[in-house]
């Protein structure tokens, strides 16, 4: 590794990539915090109240989204572990290699913060505890957690990012 002294006139500095890891980190600081919170207060099944839209209850998914295989006898359990372990080294090699695009590195380090919060569940107690519950005229959205909204906006960052990219490259073709 060079010095910063050690570059010449001319060469630039690639940016670093470990500020995206550490904003993964405190995405899965802040999900895992949450999560400890919950299971220290509520029992299953327990809610409390928070507006006439919103719960804040204690929920066990074993499955993916939406409850995506979560009755399937607990192999998806590794299937989604795994999963996690190959986006991880993915996403870590996509930040390594263009570390000079903040909001693509943005989004793919929201998504790996969100995707390292539910396998640290999935590892440590074979289901993902979700506790943000929203409802409207009895119909309940499927409960979700800090890691889940990071992946979220992860992903339509990651949307967002490609079609500005595109819109840029057929601006530059004309």
């Amino acid at each position: 590794m060079r010095s910063p002294a050690s570059i010449s006139p001319g060469m630039t500095r690639k940016p670093a990539y470990w500020p995206w890891l550490v904003w993964a980190a405190l995405l899965v600081g802040l999900d895992q915090f949450t999560k400890q919170w919950i299971l220290s207060f509520f029992e299953y099944g327990d809610w409390t109240p928070v507006t006439s839209f919103f719960n804040i209850v204690r929920a066990h998914n074993t499955g993916a989204a939406f409850s995506f295989l979560a009755d399937h006898g607990g192999w998806q359990r590794w299937l989604f572990v795994g999963i996690g372990a190959v986006a991880t080294v993915l996403i870590i090699w996509q930040l390594r290699k263009h570390p000079q695009q903040k909001f693509f590195c943005f989004s793919i380090a929201s998504i790996l913060g969100g995707a390292l919060g539910n396998v640290i569940d999935r590892l440590q107690h074979g289901y993902v505890v979700d506790f943000l519950d929203f409802h409207w005229r009895g119909a309940h959205y499927p409960a979700f957690n800090v890691a889940d909204i990071a992946i979220c906006v992860g992903a339509a960052s990651l949307i967002l990012d490609e079609i500005l990219r595109a819109r840029r490259a057929k601006r530059a073709a004309t």
